[in-house]
């Protein structure tokens, strides 16, 4: 049976462990950075005041920043502002 991607499954701290050991750690920090990026923009809720804007517009920014490192090393990586956090 094929585990669904909209259900996620918390993995051991171990096994992250070990899966970040294995990667550049500039990519960590990207991942790091896109999921906090990401959280902040779903932070935001309509109607918004022009500083809660111009905060969502730094936070996509953000996002798209490392969503960029994150696409050079690993499309599969790539994080959505509105969808699912993992």
């Amino acid at each position: 049976m094929i585990a669904s991607p909209l259900v996620p499954v918390p993995i051991p701290d171990r096994v992250a462990a070990l899966i970040g050991s294995c990667m550049p750690l500039g990519i960590l920090q990207a991942e790091f950075d896109a999921e906090c990026a990401a959280r902040e923009v779903r932070r935001f809720q309509a109607p918004l005041c022009t500083e809660d804007q111009a905060d969502r517009e730094h936070a996509l920014a953000a996002l798209a920043r490392a969503n960029k490192v994150l696409g050079a090393y690993n499309p599969r990586l790539l994080l959505r502002p509105g969808g699912p956090g993992r």
